[in-house]
């Protein structure tokens, strides 16, 4: 299936503003910086914590950890279940017991990636608490999952896509929604 871009809705200078006012409700509602850590679900959603943590460090003045977490073996909606994907070691260098930890993915969708991530999490430990962070918000629900804290809510139809490119992956830091030619 060929896409094309219908529009773009976020450039490079709102998803930093997102970042840091999502930085900032994260700082209010955790009183700081103490035992709170960010993981990030590959492949944009590592990148993106990192850019997280490093906007809380400005702000703050405090390292925060940063993860990240591939769900692959996790999800449910893998075509077949039976193939040996390749998956990467998750990157969590401090033990997950006790920390509240905030999951950064970069578009939300049907809520089936954040179940994956939340059964991966529970497999390396219990956190104190664990809330979720997304750059994109785009609806249509699957499951009752709920971000915390959310960059942009942005209304699709069901044969949109979101494409969050970034500069480490994709050359260029935007947000679009393509469609089927």
């Amino acid at each position: 299936m060929t896409l094309r871009e219908k529009a773009k809705v976020m450039d490079a200078q709102a998803i930093a503003r997102s970042l840091v006012r999502i930085a900032h409700e994260i700082l209010e509602r955790n009183r700081g910086t103490g035992d709170l850590a960010i993981i990030g679900i590959r492949t944009r959603g590592d990148i993106l914590a990192r850019r997280l943590a490093a906007a809380i460090e400005r702000i703050e003045g405090d390292d925060v950890p940063v993860g990240s977490l591939d769900i692959t073996l996790y999800r449910d909606d893998r075509a077949d279940r039976n193939a040996d994907p390749t998956v990467a070691k998750p990157e969590i260098p401090f033990p997950i017991t006790g920390w509240r930890v905030v999951l950064f993915d970069d578009v939300l969708f049907t809520g089936r990636t954040v179940r994956a991530a939340l059964d991966a999490l529970v497999d390396l430990g219990r956190p104190a608490s664990i809330q979720l962070a997304v750059l994109v918000d785009r609806g249509h629900r699957e499951l009752p999952i709920r971000p915390d804290y959310v960059g942009k809510n942005l209304p699709t139809s069901t044969r949109e896509r979101v494409a969050v490119r970034l500069n480490e992956t994709d050359g260029a830091d935007e947000v679009v929604i393509e469609e089927p030619e």
